[in-house]
Parts: C-alpha cells; structure tokens; sequence
C-alpha cells in the first residue's frame, strides 16, 4: 500500500461515516441507513482487501467511540446491540462486493453486490436474535423484509456508479506517479 492507497481508503471511511447519517427510523427498531449502500461502493471501487480495511477502520473509529455510526452514535454498545450484526458483517460485505467487481463482467459485479447484502442481511438477523432474544422470523421481519426494496435499489445504483467510479480510480492510478 502507499500514500494514495490510504487517503482513497480514509475517503471511504469518511464517505461510510456521513451516509450513516442519513437514517430512517423503522418501526422495530432497525434504522433504514445509507451506510450499506456506501460499503458497496467501497468495494467496487477500492477492491475486496482495501475496501475491507477501509470498512474496517469505520467500525474502529466507532468502537472507540467516534460518533460514526446512524445519528452521531458510537461506541460499544452500538456494535454489539441489537443492530450491530449488520455493522460487524460491514468489513466481509465490502470484501465480498470487491471480490465481484475485481473479477469483472456485469455478472461477477451483481453477484457479488447481491451476495454482499445477503451476508449483511444474515448478520444483521444474527445479532438482533442473540441480543433480543427473538426468533428468525420476528428477526426477518425487522431487519430484511422491510429493507428488500431499498437493497434493491442500492444494489442497482451501486452497479452503476461503482463500475464507473472503479474505471475512473484505476485510470488515475495508472496516470499519477507513486
């Protein structure tokens, strides 16, 4: 990594950090956020490992009480509460959408943004059962049903403007010197 690799990670972070704060509240409690559609674009465009420690720094930043998270939040509690499955899965959604768009085609692309979300999703339900105790179909009525056609649209938008905003950054990267 070098110099450039960092600054386009640290943008990523901050980029996840202002899109968590454009929430939703949801009737049971899980907020309907940006952020997911910004760990997207952190894949595509930096890639399964620096999108993943791009990602990674945010969820630090957060832990150590950085007001990060949806709302200005931070903190411990925030990750490891009811919703805090979908932030831990955040870093493995960004490898996972970066692994499609490094594999190019529009296939590889959608997949690994569809899978992305899905592993999102599992996290999410995962954590808001051990938390609160409720059951898998309680869990996927709060954190995925309602958010179907939200992740829907993220998933498309993040197809378009990932792949051109991936093209953009690996064309810069040729063009600038180390």
């Amino acid at each position: 990594m070098n110099t450039r690799d960092i600054c386009m990670m640290a943008l990523f972070t901050a980029f996840t950090a202002v899109m968590a704060q454009i929430s939703v509240p949801m009737p049971l409690g899980v907020p309907m956020t940006m952020q997911t559609f910004a760990i997207m674009l952190a894949g595509m465009v930096l890639g399964a490992r620096k999108g993943f420690i791009s990602v990674l720094a945010y969820i630090l930043l957060g832990i150590v009480g950085v007001p990060v998270f949806a709302k200005l939040s931070g903190g411990l509690g925030i990750v490891f509460g009811p919703t805090g499955g979908f932030i831990l899965s955040f870093p493995l959604m960004a490898w996972i959408v970066g692994l499609g768009a490094e594999r190019g085609g529009a296939a590889a692309v959608v997949i690994g943004l569809i899978a992305g979300t899905v592993v999102n999703y599992a996290g999410g339900m995962l954590m808001f059962c051990l938390i609160t105790g409720q059951s898998m179909d309680v869990a996927f009525m709060a954190c995925v049903f309602p958010f179907i056609p939200t992740g829907v649209i993220k998933v498309v938008m993040a197809a378009l403007i990932g792949v051109r905003l991936r093209a953009k950054f690996l064309i810069a990267l040729m063009l600038l010197p180390c």
